[in-house]
């Protein structure tokens, strides 16, 4: 079976850029894939992605050694289990609140006898090869999503359920979780921020990945040297818009000084 490079990395102790696709293209996401990320998550949650277009995805990134991801956007089998199908290497799951939700994450994506993921991977063999059904449980990445109030009480319990490969901070409902208004890049000292520390730490502790979502470079360079590994900048739609508005910002700033005579 072809090998989970983003495994590798982290076994080495270094950390994955991940980069976000929600536009529901194969050709943004293969321009994207083109990049030189570790690895791309497609974002079936808040993006417009549906599963005909996240197959469509997968195989545009396939066109790179890119690993492939996707957030489901919830902890629901026939989800999860569709997507491993479809060949995603990895699989960050929403909302996960406590032990019980975070075992059924990862029986789901484990087949028998550690789990009850359902055998049927067609495109999974395309991409991970004919030998997939006796690796996929050692290759494919679990990362349950800790950003609620009441996974915030069980820390410990979903972190040391066995099979969970690592977790991952969405800060936008993390702040919403803890009385604050949903941001990202948030400064120490902030409640999120300590919060964000205070996760990061249990994570450590159960010796998981920790994964966390970013606005900028520079913030998530931040919290490689904190500790976290899975680093995710932006997305396919914040880049699109925020380059178009920032080349259209300058060409209006160049007419208004022409108008002027400046």
């Amino acid at each position: 079976m072809r090998k989970n490079k983003l495994k590798k990395i982290f076994a080495e102790g270094k950390a994955a850029i991940n980069g976000w696709l929600q536009i529901p293209n194969s050709f943004s996401a293969e321009v994207m894939a083109s990049q030189g990320w570790d690895s791309l998550t497609i974002d079936m949650q808040h993006g417009v992605v549906d599963y005909p277009n996240s197959l469509q995805m997968l195989q545009a990134i396939s066109t790179t050694d890119v690993v492939p991801m996707a957030r489901v956007n919830w902890n629901e089998p026939g989800q999860i289990m569709k997507i491993l199908d479809a060949g995603s290497y990895g699989i960050i799951c929403p909302m996960v609140s406590n032990r019980k939700e975070a075992e059924n994450f990862v029986r789901a994506c484990l087949y028998p006898p550690k789990g009850f993921r359902s055998f049927g991977p067609i495109r999974g063999l395309l991409y991970g090869g004919a030998d997939y059904g006796k690796h996929a449980n050692e290759e494919i990445l679990k990362f349950a999503m800790i950003e609620t109030k009441e996974a915030l009480d069980n820390l410990d319990s979903i972190m040391s359920t066995p099979g969970l490969n690592g977790i991952y901070i969405g800060p936008a409902d993390l702040s919403l979780a803890i009385g604050e208004e949903p941001s990202f890049d948030k400064p120490e000292g902030d409640k999120v921020y300590d919060t964000i520390m205070k996760i990061l730490e249990k994570a450590k502790k159960n010796n998981l990945i920790a994964g966390i979502h970013n606005m900028k470079a520079e913030y998530a360079d931040k919290m490689i040297k904190k500790g976290f590994q899975l680093v995710t900048v932006g997305s396919d739609q914040r880049f699109m818009s925020g380059g178009a508005k920032e080349a259209v910002s300058k060409f209006k700033n160049i007419k208004s000084k022409e108008s002027k005579g400046y």
